[in-house]
């Protein structure tokens, strides 16, 4: 068992409430996160938790304990911090979260570059479209789109994260080609199942341009909503309808002719995208150095 990381582990499940929440904060399974807690509550030889199927409750012991772990959590951090500081150089674990599409087609990619630069810096990398919480250590630095929902982390301002209507040119071959959004209505249009909430989760059966006459709302349907890029790109590349798909996603098979971009003259929607960390770590040389590397890469002009 590592205990740095039950003990971790068994703070964020107090501060969660349950297991469930503290496995997504982890990107952990329930699972392990269950497995952790029995292996800490083992090596003590005394119940932390009282647990239910409906809630939890800390044990006498269990309360003292978790302010032992945020204590040793805390000095076990401040000392990495200490020895990167001393060393001058880029080092040690940079933990980076980032959504999954833009990290799986721009930011892993792009990580040999960034060793090359900091061959002393290791990446631990969460692709993940949920919101994690970066003021509490777990993780460096963060990419995040949309609105942001916090004053505590410094943000710098990359990309805005964009869009393109497209398909396959064997289905525009056989459908023909839209000339105006109403035309999308005789067409498959296959759509991104948004969790409900996301900024985007109307764009599952309408898709929103802006063209000469204006904003306008376009019902959509097709015969596949996923609830992945990856598996719409897919399916728009093998000929099954057509897609508003990232720029992340498309851009190379849009330059190869894998795809062919429709309505180029309508404006669609975009999301912010920023880069997010906590003030007091950026003194870290991995930290700064990532951060650098990034604004290159992605940074607005």
């Amino acid at each position: 068992m590592d205990l740095f990381q039950a003990m971790s582990v068994y703070v964020k499940v107090v501060e969660a409430g349950n297991m469930t929440a503290a496995a997504r904060e982890c990107g952990l399974s329930t699972t392990m996160v269950g497995n952790h807690l029995r292996a800490l509550e083992q090596r003590l030889g005394v119940r932390l938790l009282n647990r239910t199927t409906r809630r939890q409750r800390l044990t006498e012991f269990g309360t003292e304990y978790y302010q032992r772990c945020l204590a040793v959590l805390g000095l076990v951090a401040d000392s990495e911090h200490l020895a990167e500081q001393a060393q001058g150089t880029p080092s040690g674990t940079l933990r980076i979260t980032a959504p999954v599409t833009f990290g799986t087609e721009r930011l892993a990619p792009a990580l040999s570059e960034f060793r090359q630069r900091c061959p002393g810096v290791k990446v631990e990398l969460n692709l993940a479209n949920q919101r994690f919480d970066l003021t509490d250590g777990t993780f460096d630095v963060a990419i995040r789109l949309g609105n942001l929902d916090t004053n505590a982390l410094i943000a710098r301002p990359l990309q805005d994260y964009t869009l393109t209507i497209c398909a396959a040119p064997q289905y525009l071959e056989h459908h023909g080609t839209p000339q105006v959004p109403e035309d999308l209505a005789q067409h498959n249009c296959l759509a991104f199942a948004f969790p409900a909430g996301d900024e985007w989760s109307s764009t599952a059966t309408q898709w929103p341009l802006h063209g000469p006459e204006g904003d306008v709302l376009i019902p959509v349907s097709g015969s596949l909503l996923a609830n992945t890029s990856s598996g719409l790109h897919r399916a728009a590349r093998g000929g099954l309808g057509i897609v508003m798909m990232p720029d992340a996603l498309v851009e190379e098979d849009l330059r190869q002719g894998r795809l062919v971009a429709v309505l180029q003259d309508y404006q669609l929607p975009l999301r912010a995208m920023h880069l997010l960390y906590a003030q007091d770590r950026y003194r870290l040389p991995k930290l700064r150095s990532f951060v650098e590397f990034a604004l290159e890469k992605w940074g607005r002009p």
